[in-house]
């Protein structure tokens, strides 16, 4: 597949204002194909958080950038991502979604390797020859794994930029994320896992399109008003700013629209919360300062890490991630982050804000995947070839509802699937 075939994709027209990609870019099999080597396999891909593997021996198995892995912690105390296939004739050595275990045993021929991936354990070992090296055989890894304050990321280039080079300016938004407690973020148990029959791609622009969210999720507003939320506040909510961070990640920054139980008290919590919240807030003057205080407690940010990574820091904080199995087709998976050291009661407050604003049965979720997949939907009109995406490019600061972010990561995008290679589909997944 040559470089061709996808330069007609993208028209970017800085000088007249113009933004448009091709809706080819979300039904075509064969983008997807390049999407798959050119995209997936040469960036650095979110795999988990290393609380959710506290103790030696803890394990989660899940799929990332669309191969079956393990995150483990050895009994040595390291976090690995192993490869979840037998070394010997390929099936999964892990069929549970998460536990504690020294060793996965393939239940093919009964292969055994420790919690570190080493091959321990081989059924009538005698019949192999001298050649034969355990060491050789060992649970493959990706070729690179970095960590970033207890986010884990794999990557299947081994070129690939270090993990703190790649996250460009997405490094200080993720700062603002884990600066919110002084010992640490955690998963909160549980997982939401969905899917949409849309293009994934779709859901990157619907992730940091401020644009959509007064009119698709005007029930949600509504909501607010109910809870005693001053009109004006909301308005404000709208007028924010969204940033390019290089590499194709994107941040929309704005104040914050409902309550956080983060140092910000809002109509929502009640009165009773205002001290503890004024104090917390004290707390984060007195660690940080004015400034970068004000940044952690009073502004959100849905935070792009490309290309499939998403962090709303809103009403709670989401981690979200997103996979195609085919052009319209994805699956989704997401986690709620939160303070170590959060009391019972805001944890409650935290959890409440997540389930009814970005959970699957929510007041936006729902409104976004069926507008999504009415989109994919439309498509099916060829004759409307191009999606608009220029607006704000007059602005020299653009504003959050404008497309700024969605354009970076269709520059991104672009530049990476014109490298993909015909030979690079034989290590595509």
């Amino acid at each position: 597949m040559g470089h061709n075939a996808f330069e007609n994709l993208i028209v970017d027209n800085p000088a007249d204002r113009l933004f448009r990609v091709n809706r080819r870019a979300f039904t075509d099999p064969s983008i997807l194909e390049a999407e798959r080597v050119g995209v997936f396999d040469r960036s650095w891909i979110y795999a988990g958080h290393e609380s959710e593997i506290p103790e030696p021996g803890d394990f989660r198995a899940r799929d990332v950038a669309g191969r079956p892995v393990i995150l483990a912690r050895g009994s040595d105390g390291e976090v690995r991502v192993l490869l979840n296939t037998c070394t010997h004739r390929g099936t999964l050595v892990c069929r549970e979604s998460s536990g504690n275990t020294k060793t996965f045993q393939c239940p093919y021929h009964a292969w055994t390797f420790s919690n570190q991936g080493d091959l321990i354990g081989i059924p009538r070992e005698e019949a192999y020859s001298g050649a034969f090296d355990r060491r050789e055989l060992a649970l493959a890894t990706a070729p690179r794994m970095e960590l970033y304050r207890g986010f884990i990321f794999i990557s299947f280039n081994p070129q690939v930029d270090d993990l703190v080079d790649y996250l460009a300016g997405a490094r200080a938004y993720l700062d603002l994320v884990c600066d919110q407690s002084e010992v640490g973020m955690e998963i909160v148990s549980g997982t939401q896992s969905y899917c949409m029959r849309a293009n994934w791609k779709l859901l990157v622009e619907n992730s940091i399109d401020g644009y959509h969210a007064p009119i698709t999720h005007q029930r949600y507003v509504e909501f607010l008003y109910e809870t005693g939320v001053d009109k004006s506040y909301i308005q404000n909510r709208w007028t924010g700013q969204g940033l390019a961070l290089g590499n194709g990640h994107s941040v929309i920054v704005n104040e914050p629209m409902g309550g956080r139980p983060i140092a910000h008290w809002t109509p929502m919590f009640g009165k009773a919360k205002k001290a503890e919240l004024a104090a917390m807030r004290q707390k984060l003057t007195e660690r940080f300062g004015e400034e970068r205080a004000y940044k952690i407690a009073q502004t959100s940010r849905n935070l792009f890490i490309f290309p499939n990574l998403i962090i709303n820091d809103i009403m709670a904080i989401t981690i979200r991630t997103f996979f195609p199995t085919t052009p319209d087709y994805m699956d989704i998976t997401a986690w709620a982050l939160a303070p170590v050291d959060e009391s019972e009661e805001n944890r409650h407050l935290r959890l409440d804000n997540f389930l009814t604003f970005l959970g699957p049965g929510g007041f936006a979720t729902p409104d976004d995947v069926d507008m999504l997949e009415g989109c994919q939907k439309g498509f099916a009109n060829r004759e409307v070839g191009w999606s608009d995406i220029s607006r704000g490019m007059h602005r020299d600061e653009p504003w959050s509802n404008d497309e700024l972010q969605i354009r970076t990561f269709w520059r991104q995008w672009h530049e990476l699937i014109l490298q993909a290679q015909p030979a690079d589909a034989l290590t595509g997944f």
